[in-house]
């Protein structure tokens, strides 16, 4: 018959990077299996997931010397902080440039795009309290009776 559907060729995790540097992407090894992949001052760490598509171990940011500046939502401003605790005001144009970095690098590798990630730029963690320590530890729960 030739009404049949062409099967879906399965990529593997070197044929994805080999996408993504064809798209202008800088690929480089970042050790424990990981890649580095990395444009205009801008990085994101990926590892091989299940049947060789590529899963993001650490998400988009800023580079920050040798390091990658996660985005962190303050709740009164965003900032990028790095693992060893770097910490820098996040500018409207570092944000506009992760957000076209992740949309670009994610058509590159063919992958699924969500909902509220193709809104806009989506922080790595979000601290709107100010108070440094409240969600760690154990606290006084002042609603319940003391005896």
């Amino acid at each position: 018959m030739f009404f049949r559907r062409e099967r879906p060729k399965h990529l593997s995790f070197e044929d994805h990077m080999s996408a993504a540097r064809a798209a202008g992407f800088k690929v480089e090894p970042a050790g424990g299996g990981k890649t580095r992949i990395e444009r205009n001052g801008i990085a994101a760490i990926f590892e091989p997931g299940k049947d060789g598509v590529p899963y993001a171990a650490e998400r988009a940011g800023v580079v920050m010397g040798k390091e990658i500046g996660t985005l962190t939502d303050g709740g009164f401003q965003k900032f990028f902080t790095t693992p060893s605790g770097k910490r820098k005001p996040a500018l409207a144009e570092e944000l506009k440039e992760i957000h076209n970095f992740q949309e670009d690098l994610r058509e590159a590798l063919g992958l699924e795009t969500l909902y509220n990630e193709a809104l806009g730029t989506v922080s790595n963690l979000y601290l709107y309290d100010r108070v440094e320590g409240r969600d760690r530890g154990e606290h006084d729960k002042p609603w319940e009776v003391m005896a």
